[in-house]
């Protein structure tokens, strides 16, 4: 293995880690910004212009609060478990095409970090184990309230992946692959061989299926049962504090930002825009607006998820699952049928 190729990687994960942090530090403030703008106050203010530092102070008070593990809880699994859903969270970006192909001198960077034929199963793998962490922290917090909390995640992750894949394999049935690079290439630019290319106008049904359960996955309003502070106190991190509930929290963000950017890639196009192989610059220009406008569709989403949280209550538990059981997944069945009758239709024609 090149020296060189092991150091364009490293610096791609660093790059791509510090984008992670600083979109999920600042996702609170805005957050906080637009809560305040649909209820009609200003929000944080104070630190800094406009509260541009307020991030900063929340983060310095996690890192400095005391840390405090319950006398009767299991400290190990207490400390694992924020850990763990950090870890799942950071690490799902990993798939992920930001862009085409850079060339800087004789070197043709790619910028994604792993380019696997099966990154969709992987983004799967990772959603999968996020709960674990949820569930642990949970179990070992020896409360009854974050226990239950935890089964609630528990038992919504299990309902809502169910439906979302199924909504994907419909879409599988479209683009024949599995990589999220060959996805994206798939949809170049926006209009190709007389058909809108971006896999939102084949796949409308499939999106907002996909959609609705990235809600529920990333514990989202109305899908937020795993808290529920009316309801919870605080859910599955009632006993955390400092710098162990930063973490749950954090891991939340991420979450939504990495969700956003699976969206982007899958339905609308990734990296490509508009009449992008038309405009006669070079292709490293072409490759930079091309992040742009992946960054700018997935502002865009997590723009969409808060303005969801502060504008629909939460469902009831037995409504979550209803939803689940009843609706989106003899949705995504009839996706599925309606999908492979498209594409028979197609071929015959």
């Amino acid at each position: 293995m090149e020296l060189a190729f092991v150091i364009e990687k490293v610096v791609l994960v660093t790059v791509i880690f510090l984008i992670t942090l600083g979109i999920a530090a600042y996702s609170t403030l805005a957050e906080r910004k637009i809560a305040g703008f649909i209820q009609g106050r200003v929000g944080p203010h104070r630190a800094g212009p406009s509260g541009m530092f307020q991030p900063l102070a929340d983060g310095g008070k996690m890192f400095f609060k005391e840390e405090i593990i319950p006398a009767e809880s299991n400290p190990w699994l207490f400390i694992a478990g924020p850990c763990l859903a950090l870890l799942t969270a950071s690490i799902g970006s990993a798939v992920i095409p930001w862009g085409q192909d850079l060339v800087i001198g004789d070197r043709v960077i790619q910028l994604q970090v792993a380019d696997i034929n099966v990154g969709i199963l992987y983004i799967f793998g990772i959603v999968s184990l996020g709960v674990y962490g949820i569930m642990i922290g949970g179990w070992a917090s020896n409360n009854k309230y974050s226990l239950m909390g935890a089964i609630r995640a528990a038992s919504q992750n299990i309902s809502y992946e169910i439906a979302m894949g199924l909504s994907l394999i419909a879409l599988l049935m479209v683009t024949q692959t599995l990589s999220l690079r060959g996805i994206a290439e798939q949809q170049a630019g926006f209009w190709q061989n007389g058909w809108f290319s971006w896999n939102v106008f084949c796949q409308p049904l499939g999106f907002l299926i996909f959609l609705v359960c990235s809600f529920a996955e990333c514990n989202r309003t109305p899908f937020d049962l795993p808290e529920s502070e009316n309801e919870l106190v605080a859910g599955y991190h009632t006993e955390y504090s400092g710098f162990k509930l930063g973490a749950f929290l954090f891991s939340e963000y991420i979450n939504m930002f990495v969700a956003s950017a699976v969206m982007s890639t899958l339905y609308f196009g990734g990296y490509n825009f508009p009449f992008m192989n038309h405009l006669g610059l070079s292709d490293n220009v072409v490759t930079i607006l091309g992040v742009v406008f992946l960054f700018a569709k997935i502002f865009f989403f997590i723009f969409f998820f808060m303005w969801i949280r502060w504008t629909i209550p939460r469902f009831r538990y037995d409504q979550l699952m209803n939803l689940g059981w009843k609706v989106l997944i003899p949705l995504s069945i009839a996706n599925i049928v309606l999908t492979g009758i498209w594409i028979t239709v197609k071929d015959l024609m």
